[in-house]
Order: structure tokens, then sequence, then C-alpha cells
């Protein structure tokens, strides 16, 4: 890649169950101590909530936080901290040209009138039309337009002033892994400077839990790291915001900016979810950035879901490759669209500390190495679809 067109990661913004901000995030994973998982509200499944924020200092007009949903109000927080951290929030003369990628699901269930309508359809022979009535008369009309995803980059945009070109993809844990993709191709390119790239998510619902219980594990007590949930296993869902900036090497020394890391390269595919697809897919993504990686200063930042048989195939390709691995979702749970970028603010936290968290199951292998981080591979194996894997280095 030309020098010129080098892609840096300058800001980032991180809110999950462990705090607010890489260093909060860093200082709890560095302590070793137990998860902070909740198995009391969605009992028998456990969840990762978010840590208490004041959305007040992101976003202080009360008339914007009741007007958004939870998973939009953690959005535009992250994205606020990740604005402020490369310097540029309420810059007006940047924000205008900054691009923006965002990687967001359907918005949220009225869980009230979702409860009501099932308990009443068990009383009742023909269901079909009974459910249909009821929802066009119990659910307010404008519940259909707080479920768009591209809400959470329209409010980014009028909080935040980011009113560059906007994109939203979907797509669960994919639509992250290709919401960086696209914004890295296109600096890389030249067709864009700046960007402000992430994805939001609130697994703490009750229509999300039953939702995917309907069709995926989730995980019961005894809490258990991704790695060893049994031959089934099983996912955490959680609340959690990330966002990153980032921009071409040459926009960031021309404003004086701080890199965090180098975005040196990004694998996204997906493919059927046969027996061994994942693997086939992931060790070909491998390949591709295998002649970057050195492997005396690098460290594996893990993606892993805890489903099978997605986590046990990343597993089998992770113990070929031989780099120090960590697990991210023992520690936050499942984000969805905000996994991957909540991975990618780890792996920069990683690179920039130079050190490696202490590991939690048996998939958690290796020790920092001697001379320190300089690289880190970030993986996600979608639990369902979708196989990605970025490379970022230290600068300097």
């Amino acid at each position: 890649m030309n020098t010129a067109r080098e892609v840096w990661i300058t800001g980032v913004g991180l809110v999950s169950a462990l705090g607010e901000g890489l260093d909060q995030h860093w200082d709890r994973l560095m302590a070793g101590g137990p998860p902070p998982y909740d198995d009391k509200t969605f009992a028998p499944y456990i969840t990762f909530p978010l840590v208490p924020v004041s959305f007040d200092s992101q976003i202080p007009k009360k008339g914007d936080q009741r007007q958004m949903e939870a998973w939009q109000r953690i959005g535009v927080y992250a994205a606020g901290l990740a604005l402020t951290d490369a310097g540029i929030a309420k810059n007006t003369e940047i924000l205008d040209k900054t691009d923006m990628i965002v990687a967001a699901g359907g918005g949220e269930r009225d869980v009230a009138v979702d409860a009501a309508i099932l308990t009443d359809a068990r009383k009742v022979e023909n269901r079909d039309p009974f459910v249909n009535e009821r929802l066009m008369s119990d659910l307010r009309p404008t519940l259909f337009l707080a479920q768009l995803p591209n809400l959470l980059a329209g409010n980014i945009s009028l909080v935040h002033g980011v009113v560059g070109s906007s994109r939203t993809f979907m797509g669960e844990e994919a639509s992250g892994v290709d919401a960086l993709r696209v914004a890295h191709s296109r600096i890389a390119a030249g067709q864009s400077e700046i960007s402000l790239v992430g994805g939001a998510y609130n697994g703490t619902r009750w229509d999300l839990v039953l939702l995917f219980r309907l069709g995926t594990p989730l995980l019961e007590p005894p809490f258990r790291p991704v790695w060893d949930r049994g031959p089934k296993g099983a996912l955490t869902l959680a609340a959690m915001g990330a966002f990153v900036v980032i921009e071409s090497r040459a926009h960031a020394e021309k404003r004086g900016a701080r890199p965090v890391a180098r975005l040196a390269s990004i694998q996204s595919s997906r493919n059927l979810r046969k027996p061994g697809d994942a693997e086939a897919t992931l060790r070909a993504e491998w390949n591709e950035i295998a002649g970057q990686v050195k492997k005396d200063g690098a460290v594996v930042i893990s993606g892993a879901s805890g489903a099978e048989p997605a986590t046990s195939e990343e597993r089998s390709v992770l113990a070929a490759i031989g780099l120090p691995v960590r697990a991210t979702a023992t520690h936050i749970g499942n984000g969805m669209e905000a996994q991957f970028l909540a991975n990618i603010a780890l792996g920069c936290q990683a690179v920039r500390a130079g050190t490696l968290f202490p590991g939690s199951g048996s998939g958690d292998v290796g020790q920092a190495p001697a001379n320190g981080i300089r690289q880190a591979v970030v993986t996600s194996v979608g639990h369902w679809r979708g196989e990605g894997l970025a490379l970022i280095e230290r600068i300097g």
C-alpha cells in the first residue's frame, strides 16, 4: 500500500458491561476478575448489561434521548466517545466531510404488547388473523419508524454533526466486519479521507432473548468461557456500543492527530456453513495476511461467540496459527453488529499497551511476546454466518 494511503485509527469509543473507554476496559481485563454478567434479570439465561453511563455527556438534549431507543442511545454515545478521542468532536470543518458507516440491526419491540398478544393467542383457535389484527390495532404507528436501522446513523448526524456520506449495513457480526472493510478500502483507494465506523446493540431485552432462544442455545448457569460451553455451544447476549475514527495517514498528519494504531488489512467472507466451511474460510483469510504478520510480536484477539460448531472451527485454525489467543466474548458477551468493532478497539489497546490480559478458558493460550505486542489479529466468526479478520499494528 502507498505510504500516503496508510489507514490509521485515530479515535476509539467503546462502552460495554466492562466499562466506558479503553482504559476502563483494559483495567478490568488486566485485573482478571469474574466477568460482569447478569444471571438474574433474564433467568435462566445469562446476559451482559451495559455499565451505567451518563448519556447526558454525549447526548445533552433530553428530547433527543427520549426519541431514541436504548440501542440508539448506546450507539450515539459510543460514537461521541470516538469523535472526542480523535479530537474532532464539534470541529465542523472536519465533521462536514467525515463519512460514516454504521452496522445496525432492527429496532426494539414493544415487549408489553407482544406479551399480551402471545398470552391471548393461546386462547383462540385461528391464531394468524388474530395476531395480525392485534398487531395492527395495538402497536403505535411510530414504532415502525423507530425500528429503522439507519436511524442510528441519522441520530449521530443530528447530535454530533457528522454529515459526510452515510451508509448502514445489516447482518449481525458480519455487518461490522464489512462496515470497517468498506471504510478502510475507500480510504486506501483515495475515495475518502476520514470515516466514523461502528455499531451498537442492546441484547438485554426479552424480545431478543426469545428470538435467539427459539433457534440458538443461550448460556445458562454455571457461567463458562466461550471455549468451554459444550458440543451445542451457547451465546450470552450483551449490550454494547463500539465506534472508531479511521483516516488516511496524510489527513491525520496534516491535522496533527495522534494515531492509536494502523489498520493494515481486513478480510471478509461468508459461506453456507456446511461442516468445515468456517474453518476453511478463516484459513484462507489468514493466508491472505500471513506474510504481513511477525509472529514474535503478534497476538490474536478472538471474536469467538461460544456458538457451535463455529467456535470449535475457529479454535482449530487458531491452534494451527500458533499465536497467543484471548477471546473477548467471555468478558463482554455477544454484541452482534458491534462485536467486531469492540474487538478492534480492544486490539488497539493490546498493541498500544504491549500487554495481554489473563486467559479465561481452555482456548485462551499463550502469553504476550517477551518484547511486547506490535500486531493484533482480530477475528470474527459469526454465530450463524460470516467470517472476517483484521490486522492492527502499532505505529512507531
